[in-house]
């Protein structure tokens, strides 16, 4: 289960970056001051400082869920498993107006697996997309406006 590897079909030495925004880094940082990292450098572990156990990571789980989401949002599956923060995250960075393909760049994969996995559960896509329209409407229309004038 804790077998080391490397980064799907990638060499075993390959690295990605994942730049993260400064307010995160914070966050992590002090929890890294407050806690340490194991040995191997894993920021989370248990209290032996090995592995956390993939039973323990559930429980822990859903332990917050109830605690931080309301009870439609838990039943609705919202985040039900650690790795939907992942397909939460993306999705965020697509409906913030965030290039797809850093998007994709970002979290390792193509444009097309970006659009088919993640994009296509996001609320309020047409209110964002009305609005970012509406906005590059009114930046052209002021450029444009001044060009006319000036010209």
């Amino acid at each position: 289960m804790h077998e080391v590897h490397s980064l799907k079909r990638h060499a075993a030495t390959a690295t990605r970056p994942v730049p993260i925004p400064p307010k995160f880094v914070r966050v992590l940082r002090a929890h890294i001051k407050r806690f340490g990292v194991a040995p191997d450098g894993r920021v989370f572990r248990n209290q032996a400082r090995t592995y956390v156990d993939a039973s323990a990571d559930g429980i822990t789980w859903a332990r917050a869920r109830k605690h931080v989401l309301t009870r439609t949002e838990v039943a609705s599956g919202l985040a039900k498993r650690p790795y939907d923060i992942r397909h939460a995250g993306i999705s965020f960075w697509l409906y913030s107006g965030v290039d797809p393909a850093e998007c994709a760049r970002r979290a390792g994969q193509s444009i097309e697996v970006l659009f088919r996995h993640y994009a296509t559960f996001l609320d309020g896509v047409r209110e964002q997309a009305n609005r970012l329209i509406e906005q590059s409407m009114q930046e052209w229309g002021r450029v444009s406006q001044g060009a006319t004038l000036e010209g």
